[in-house]
């Protein structure tokens, strides 16, 4: 059997991951988690080396810390430098309520419809396999664990078509429609990594239209992606991923919005996760204008932006679109 049969979908792997590391408070080791955990394990008994599992397992956990998962590291407490022998765990003290919360009939109700995502349904026969293994090498697993399972899905139809296409080394086209742009353009490129940033997929490759790296939204693919017969080397996908997101942190250095927002709202909750205490805000640095603009409009009130004015404008034009929509006047 070849080992691309074995390669489990990536939200698989991240969800596998989660329960391995929710099982114990102890810790796995790296080497624990790539022999043990479904997604990894069959990669590499089927001949992936450990410098690329190894790879995959560090984007996995930047993946899931940008999901609001807290992946603790437990070193070497001579030398905390030292994380040859870093043990990962997720503290599940970390999801416990403070004793004096309590809620109304009605919102144990919606919180029982918001639970249906979890159930013993969520904890796959693989992550159980895994589970067994953890527990055959010595290491203690809490039980029950069902119901820390999260479901992670991919929205984005275009995603298993380019994930094929990066582990099959071929060329892909689709076509991409830019914010402002009343058509869309064909791209062709090679892919070299697909990645999630501020909770948004993204595939990077090789535009060869534009002979040079570029970054693409998986939202703003408009219908399929084609495979094509053509390939490229599998060294080109080295390091792609560690590309990718320098790029994307290097734009978001460059580009920082000025917020007011109203504390204890949902905006001033998912907005601090990643922003800077200012004298008149918060800042929060942003990679795409256009897509930063459809998630501070979808807080209305809650949120004002300060600066950028290209920003503000953007938001603007949306509140007062979504009025318009509904019959108000702006």
């Amino acid at each position: 059997m070849s080992a691309a049969s074995f390669r489990s979908a990536p939200e698989e792997r991240l969800v596998n991951l989660v329960v391995a590391l929710m099982a114990t408070e102890q810790g796995l080791t790296k080497d624990t988690i790539l022999s043990s955990v479904a997604g990894y394990r069959e990669q590499l008994e089927t001949g992936a080396s450990k410098d690329a599992l190894e790879k995959m397992f560090e984007r996995d956990k930047e993946n899931l810390r940008g999901l609001g998962v807290p992946i603790e590291t437990i070193g070497n407490r001579t030398d905390p430098d030292d994380l040859r022998e870093a043990r990962y765990r997720v503290p599940t003290a970390e999801y416990a309520l403070p004793e004096d919360i309590s809620f109304s009939p009605a919102e144990v109700a919606l919180l029982n419809i918001a639970g249906s995502v979890w159930g013993s349904e969520s904890l796959s026969a693989d992550a159980r396999s895994g589970l067994r293994k953890i527990r055959a090498l010595g290491i203690p697993v809490d039980e029950p664990i069902i119901g820390y399972a999260p479901r992670i899905r991919v929205r984005d139809a275009s995603f298993p078509a380019l994930q094929r296409a990066i582990e099959q080394c071929r060329v892909v086209t689709f076509t991409y429609l830019r914010p402002g742009e009343a058509r869309p353009r064909e791209r062709r490129i090679r892919p070299l990594a697909l990645l999630e940033y501020e909770a948004r997929w993204h595939v990077f490759g090789f535009d060869l239209n534009m002979d040079a790296d570029r970054t693409f939204l998986l939202s703003r693919i408009v219908g399929d992606v084609t495979v094509t017969r053509a390939t490229f080397p599998a060294q080109l996908r080295d390091g792609a991923g560690e590309r990718a997101l320098e790029g994307l942190h290097a734009v978001a250095d460059r580009q920082r919005a000025l917020l007011e927002v109203h504390p204890g709202t949902e905006a001033a909750l998912r907005l601090a996760r990643r922003a800077e205490e200012a004298p008149q805000g918060i800042v929060v640095p942003f990679v795409d204008l256009h897509v930063f603009a459809d998630e501070l409009a979808s807080y209305g009130p809650e949120v004002r932006v300060v600066e950028p004015a290209d920003l503000r404008a953007e938001v603007i034009r949306r509140l007062e679109a979504t009025v318009a929509l509904h019959g108000g006047a702006a």
